[in-house]
Parts: C-alpha cells; structure tokens; sequence
C-alpha cells in the first residue's frame, strides 16, 4: 500500500511539474523533466492520483487497423509533450517505440518543429519502483486538446524482472517500456476509433 501511495504522490509532483514543460521537443527523451524535481515536489504534494487501473502485459490490441478509424485516426495529428518522471535511458526505447507503433496503427505524430497545430497533446508522467527482483513502471496519460482542456487519460502499470543493478529506474529494462508503448498507442487509437468526429 506505502508503494502505491509513493507513486500516487509521484504521479500528482509530475502532473504539477507539467505546466513548466515545452511542448516543442516532441518525443525527445532529452526533454525528459529531472526526477529529482519530481521526488522533491512529491514531499509537498498531496496524494490525489488514484492507482492505475490497467497491469500486466502490453494490450493485445489487433494491429490491423480497419479503412474507417485510420481515417479517423490519421486526422488526429498527436504531439507528445516532454515526459516527466523518466530517465532519459529509459525513456529512449519508449519514444522510439511510440512511434514506430503509431505509424503501424495509422496516428499521425506531430513533430517539434510542425507549423501546424496538434490535434491532441498527451503528457506523460512516470514513476518506477524495485521490489525484491522485480521493476513496476507506472504509467499516467493526459490527453489534451490544443486549448489545455483534458480529453481523456490513459494509465497503467508495467512489471517485468529487474534489469541491472540498482533499482528504481537503472532496473528497467527497454523491452519494458516497449511495452508501455504499444499499450499507449493502443490505447489512444481505441479511444480515437470510439470519440465522436
């Protein structure tokens, strides 16, 4: 229970720390707020953030996406604003990986330097824990439209055995926020696929 109240507490630093991030480095794993900022910031804050719903593996979406939602979808243009709460080791496979799966469900991505304004902005916020011999990454969403009002949320939780030394973030493996990738775009191409226009 003390673990899902750490990461609640991290999860609502890292949603107060989003107001401070650019959305301009799209899907850069440099853009990757500190965590120190966030460990700082959840002393303070309350815990406000309820317990991901969704865990275990990657959902088993199908890939094959049908001729009416990739148009839907392909209208939908996606920027992913900087992610709060990772490392910039980990969050490299999964920015890497957000994209490759968005072009094999047909979601168009915004990039930085876009002149065009994103359809949907997602915010991303993170938070890993090591216990015993293995990682958990939680996980949290926030769709927004261009004028900041949140359209929906997406979150989970990712356990897999412990990579490396150390925990925290240095024992989580690529494949495990491969993972958290292919739920993500999965995820939002059903919501997209469900959300009226």
């Amino acid at each position: 229970m003390r673990r899902w109240i750490f990461a609640a507490a991290c999860l609502s630093a890292s949603a107060a720390l989003s107001a401070c991030n650019s959305a301009k480095d799209v899907l850069e794993p440099s853009a990757v707020a500190p965590t120190e900022q966030s460990a700082a910031l959840a002393k303070t804050e309350g815990t406000d953030v309820a317990a991901p719903a969704v865990t275990g593996a990657a959902s088993a979406a199908a890939t094959a996406v049908p001729a009416q939602t990739a148009a839907i979808m392909t209208k939908a243009r996606v920027q992913f604003a900087p992610i709060v709460g990772a490392t910039v080791e980990a969050a490299t496979p999964l920015t890497q990986r957000l994209g490759a799966r968005a072009r094999e469900r047909g979601i168009t991505l915004a990039g930085s330097t876009d002149t065009t304004p994103p359809g949907i902005i997602m915010r991303g916020y993170f938070s890993a824990m090591t216990e015993g011999k293995d990682t958990t990454v939680v996980y949290v969403w926030d769709v927004y439209d261009p004028a900041g009002t949140r359209l929906h949320r997406i979150n989970g939780q990712q356990t897999a055995a412990s990579a490396g030394s150390g925990d925290g973030w240095p024992a989580v493996a690529p494949a495990t926020m491969q993972a958290i990738a292919d739920s993500t775009i999965d995820q939002l191409a059903q919501w997209l696929a469900a959300k009226p226009g």
